[in-house]
C-alpha cells in the first residue's frame, strides 16, 4: 500500500534519535518497526510518497497513532524557529532544528519502553540493542524472522539465572525489582496520572532515577513537554545555551525539542 505523508517525517532521523532500540534500516530506504504484536515494513519511494507492507485498517488503527500524526511537528518546529530567533544562542539552535527536521516522537508500548531504558544506562547504543534483541530472543515469539518483544507474562516469572548471558550486568536486579512492580496493572494506571505523579511513581522502582523515568514518560506516555537530560543534553545546556534550560523557556514540546538537541549535539561531536 502507498500513502503520503505531508509532514516532517524521516525514517533514518527516528531510529538514530536515542527514542527506540529495535526498529533499523533493514535494507537501504527500507525500515521494520515493531510495536506489539505488530511488525511494519516502510519503504521510501520519494516525493514523501511511502510504501508500507500493511492494510489501510492496520496503518490507521496502529501505526498512525505510533508515528503520532494526530500532531503536526512541522508546525511546532516552525514555533520552534520563531523562538530562537530572539535568542543570544539561536545559530545553535536553528541549526539543529533543521538538522533534526523528520523526527517525531514514537508512541511505544510502555513495558518495552521502561525495560529498555532499564538496560540503557551507561550503555552506548550498540549495546543496548544487543541485549535488548537477546532479551527477545530468550523470552519473546518469534514471527517469520522476527521475535517480538516480550510481554509482562513472558518475562513474570524469570529468575536472575534466567536473565544471564544477555549483557545485563547489575541491571539484571532491576528489571528483577520492574517485574514485580508492573504486576497488578500498574503501568496501565498511570495512564491517569499526571506528569510529575507518573515520574514520582516510576522511580519507586529500583534503578529507575530522573531521566529513565522521564524517557518513559516521553516516549512510552507521550508527555511531551517531559525533558530527559543526559550527557548530551547537559552538554549542550552548559556549551551552547550558557546555562538557561532552553526546554522551560520554549515551555509545551519541550520534549521534542530536546530530541532536535541530543540528536544533533550527539551527531556533531
Amino acid at each position: 500500500m502507498k500513502i503520503r505523508i505531508n509532514d516532517d517525517f524521516d525514517l533514518k532521523k527516528i531510529i538514530d534519535s536515542g527514542q527506540c532500540f529495535r526498529p533499523a534500516e533493514i535494507e537501504r530506504g527500507t525500515f521494520r518497526f515493531i510495536i506489539g504484536e505488530n511488525i511494519l515494513t516502510i519503504t521510501e519511494l520519494g516525493k514523501s510518497v511511502y510504501d508500507v507492507d500493511c492494510t489501510t485498517d492496520d496503518w490507521e488503527r496502529v501505526w498512525a497513532k505510533y508515528f503520532d500524526f494526530d500532531t503536526t511537528y512541522k508546525t511546532i518546529r516552525l514555533e520552534m524557529v520563531d523562538f530562537a530567533a530572539t535568542k543570544p544562542y539561536k545559530d545553535f539552535l536553528l541549526h539543529a532544528l533543521e538538522f533534526g527536521a523528520g523526527i517525531r516522537i514514537l508512541r511505544q508500548d510502555p513495558f518495552e519502553t521502561l525495560i529498555s531504558f532499564i538496560i540503557s544506562q551507561r550503555k552506548n547504543i550498540p549495546a543496548i540493542r544487543s541485549s535488548i534483541e537477546k532479551i527477545c530472543q530468550r523470552f519473546g515469539r518469534r514471527v517469520g524472522d522476527v521475535y517480538l518483544f516480550p510481554r509482562f507474562e513472558d518475562m513474570k516469572d524469570v529468575t536472575e539465572k534466567d536473565l544471564e548471558g544477555l549483557g545485563l550486568a547489575y541491571r539484571k536486579d532491576y528489571i528483577l525489582d520492574a517485574l514485580v512492580n508492573v504486576s497488578d496493572g500498574f503501568l496501565e494506571s498511570l495512564e491517569e496520572l499526571s506528569d510529575t505523579e507518573l515520574i514520582e511513581r516510576l522511580k519507586t522502582i529500583r534503578g529507575v532515577g530522573d531521566k529513565v523515568a522521564k524517557c518513559v514518560a516521553l516516549f512510552a506516555y507521550h508527555r511531551i513537554n517531559r525533558v530527559p537530560v543526559d550527557v548530551w543534553i547537559k552538554r549542550a545546556l552548559e556549551e551552547d545555551f550558557g546555562g538557561e534550560n532552553v526546554f522551560d523557556a520554549f515551555g509545551s514540546y519541550g520534549g521534542l525539542l530536546q530530541q532536535y538537541v541530543f540528536y544533533y549535539k550527539r551527531s556533531m561531536s
